[in-house]
């Protein structure tokens, strides 16, 4: 799998380049509109996830930081076991954004620095789906009781 180089996140965090240029060729259609990214995060046991150290500095920030970029935080679950598969993570957070646009610019946002900083001192593995951000529970209430009006 080919990765896309950003510079604020670590090696073993790197982009997807077939997704992310999906995603590019939408933020660019004249026709975006709003995304869920779920993220399945492993967070390495220097972390202190669930609750100390730089896990509790880098989930304490995330959502300040998604609204200042112009996301939400929707929720955020840790995972109790894993019933089918072989992807070990200890958490899945909800992130939504209006457009793909914003996910693209996260790199650029007020306090994004400090952000990939965090999350690459306690991410150790980690995967994230791209879902429709439109319709509940994958939207916050008032974009999807928008989209129900249409």
């Amino acid at each position: 799998m080919a990765l896309v180089k950003t510079e604020l996140e670590p090696p073993h965090l790197q982009r997807n380049a077939d997704d992310f240029a999906v995603v590019r060729s939408i933020a660019e259609s004249g026709s975006d509109g709003p995304v869920l990214m779920l993220n399945m995060n492993r967070y390495s046991l220097e972390s202190g996830f669930p609750d100390r150290g730089v896990y509790r500095q880098y989930i304490s920030g995330l959502g300040n930081f998604l609204e200042g970029a112009g996301a939400k935080l929707l929720w955020r679950f840790p995972v109790l076991g894993q019933a089918v598969g072989d992807q070990k993570i200890h958490e899945i957070i909800a992130c939504w954004y209006p457009v793909h646009k914003i996910f693209l610019d996260l790199y650029k946002a007020p306090g994004a620095a400090e952000n990939f900083r965090l999350k690459g001192l306690c991410v150790e593995y980690a995967v994230i789906h791209r879902c429709p951000g439109d319709r509940p529970p994958f939207a916050p209430s008032e974009t999807a009781g928008e989209a129900r009006n249409r």
